[in-house]
């Protein structure tokens, strides 16, 4: 009997940045209009998610500054590595996406690009809000505060 996958074995790419300068409202799972080189490219892990964001655009959302490296055996084949690329979602989720990130604070911005359990390449994108510099140190704070708990814990259960 086969195991269950998780998630971090399809994982490809991972917005870290973005968890540190945002707030997180919502999330919405996107597919990604991509070429053959390129998805073979992220089988390779060639993705940077660093300093990307989303806009709609002419009622499509478009996912900005993402480099995905050429593909090692492409050839003439290999697209832009920066280019825009389109993300597919329901009309609805665009409509109300843009309705939301025109409020004051609010951005899209994606968190994560995986293979779903099918194959195809996701993004996670998420509605969120920006941080105030005493945001982060909140939760800096917070989060070396619950490591020490396990911590205690962990030493706590040896004894």
């Amino acid at each position: 009997m086969a195991a269950k996958k998780d998630t971090n074995d399809n994982l490809i790419a991972k917005n870290r940045r973005a968890l540190h300068d945002y707030e997180i409202l919502e999330t919405f799972e996107a597919g990604i209009e991509l070429t053959g080189t390129e998805v073979r490219s992220l089988r390779e892990n060639h993705c940077q998610l660093t300093d990307c964001f989303c806009l709609v655009r002419g009622g499509e959302l478009w996912l900005n500054n993402v480099h995905i490296a050429p593909y090692s055996h492409g050839s003439i084949f290999n697209g832009d590595p920066d280019r825009k690329r389109k993300l597919l979602l329901h009309k609805r989720q665009i409509r109300y996406l843009q309705e939301k990130s025109q409020e004051k604070g609010l951005a899209i911005v994606p968190l994560k690009m995986y293979f779903s359990k099918n194959g195809l390449v996701k993004v996670e994108v998420a509605l969120a809000r920006g941080k105030k510099l005493y945001d982060k140190r909140a939760s800096m704070k917070e989060r070396d505060s619950r490591r020490d708990i396990e911590r205690a814990m962990k030493e706590h259960q040896r004894a």
